[in-house]
């Protein structure tokens, strides 16, 4: 795929800005580098979460395990970009957001594919939302706990799992949910890190 030709996908993501960016990823393999689907879920003021997506060829083969998992192949990413193409258009809108994750593989994955392919680490603080889950539901502790395929059940949630797009509008969702229901802002629920003081020595 042509850098234009993704940069004209992705046109409607570049026309807002968005409460925060939901990013889910499937991988080809047990490699976190074997990124195959980039998911997307995008939060708006008003609620509602638009999702993207593109499949990704990894340039590795694929288990049989995975495919069974999110039903991606071979043949599925065939002339889809790979990660460094996909990466070019996509990483500057990331920066631009808070960024969401359903615990952290998402972001090592991210890292792992940026190091495969020569690129910069992106260093980006992310937001898990189980962490965020945990805080707005507690009493799912040892009920069926925070993933995604408890939280889908638990509050009425639509989505197909295993999807990054799916998946990523879902994690939105509960992270939505989360401020709904503790009245709270994204900051609030889990607040970035605080800048180290270095010490000098005189």
């Amino acid at each position: 795929m042509e850098l234009d030709d993704l940069h004209q996908v992705m046109a409607p993501l570049w026309a807002e800005d968005f409460r925060f960016v939901a990013l889910d990823v499937e991988t080809a393999n047990r490699e976190a580098a074997s990124i195959c689907q980039i998911g997307l879920g995008c939060a708006r003021g008003d609620g509602s979460v638009l999702t993207w997506s593109s499949y990704v060829n990894p340039q590795m083969a694929f288990t049989p395990f995975n495919t069974e998992l999110h039903g991606i192949g071979a043949a599925t990413v065939a002339g889809a970009p790979v990660f460094s193409q996909l990466w070019a258009v996509l990483e500057p809108f990331l920066a631009r957001h808070a960024l969401v994750q359903h615990s952290r593989f998402d972001e090592k994955a991210i890292d792992a594919a940026c190091l495969h392919h020569g690129l910069p680490r992106p260093g980006w603080y992310w937001v898990d939302s189980v962490k965020v889950a945990r805080k707005a539901w507690p009493e799912f502790k040892g009920n069926g706990g925070h993933g995604l395929g408890h939280l889908k059940e638990a509050l009425g949630l639509e989505f197909q799992h295993h999807d990054a797009g799916e998946d990523a509008r879902a994690s939105a969702q509960v992270v939505l949910a989360a401020q709904d229901r503790l009245g709270v802002g994204l900051a609030d629920l889990v607040p970035p890190p605080k800048p180290v003081q270095l010490k000098l020595p005189f």
